[in-house]
């Protein structure tokens, strides 16, 4: 019954797929196969996903740039409701994309999903009123295996596409991640010649 739509190495990074969904409505609402294990095999996604993980967050809120330093995790990532603008930045050292980032818009209205590889920072800013994020991995949390980027990064030039009427001193971030490094400096601390990178 489940057919989607694939948009593979979406921005022209080898990997990153993003999938959207058929959606069956009528005058009662709506239903779709958020997965469908045959499905994403065929769309060349074929992975063993261990872990659901949820959160909610308001407007403003910006989550990112994450990543897991010891125990990598594929990601399938969407908006259940709300809206937020998600991106992924290529941190594979031999990638020809290295550096390069992509972001899509993902909401309970267009019910999208990226694909997110293994070793790809990744984060999110919440554009609506609120939002419900979801996301399967392929491995399990571990403690103190987090590590992050600066979302403000200027050599990866992100333009997060904030809520109308935000500016960066508007956005809601932990503390933690208010003080991420840079990419320069994330790059020197893994001995990764910094003029690698290729793109922004």
């Amino acid at each position: 019954m489940g057919e989607i739509k694939v948009t593979r190495d979406a921005g022209g990074i080898p990997g990153l797929t993003l999938i959207e969904p058929k959606v069956f409505g009528d005058e009662r609402g709506y239903f779709i196969e958020a997965f469908n294990a045959r499905d994403y095999r065929k769309a060349g996604i074929d992975v063993d996903f261990v872990q659901d993980n949820e959160s909610m967050s308001c407007r403003g809120v910006l989550r990112g740039l994450h990543f897991q330093i010891n125990y990598p995790q594929d990601k399938l990532v969407r908006a259940m409701s709300g809206e937020i603008y998600d991106v992924a930045v290529d941190l594979r050292p031999d990638s020809p994309t290295f550096g390069k980032h992509f972001g899509v818009i993902l909401s309970g209205e267009n019910k999208r999903q990226l694909f997110v590889p293994k070793n790809f920072a990744h984060g999110f800013v919440v554009r609506s009123e609120t939002a419900v994020f979801c996301y399967k991995v392929t491995d399990y949390y571990h403690p103190d295996d987090e590590g992050g980027i600066a979302f403000d990064d200027a050599t990866l030039g992100v333009d997060w596409a904030l809520p109308e009427g935000f500016g960066k001193s508007d956005l809601i971030l932990s503390a933690k991640d208010r003080v991420n490094p840079s990419f320069a400096d994330w790059c020197q601390s893994r001995d990764i010649p910094y003029e690698s990178k290729t793109a922004g």
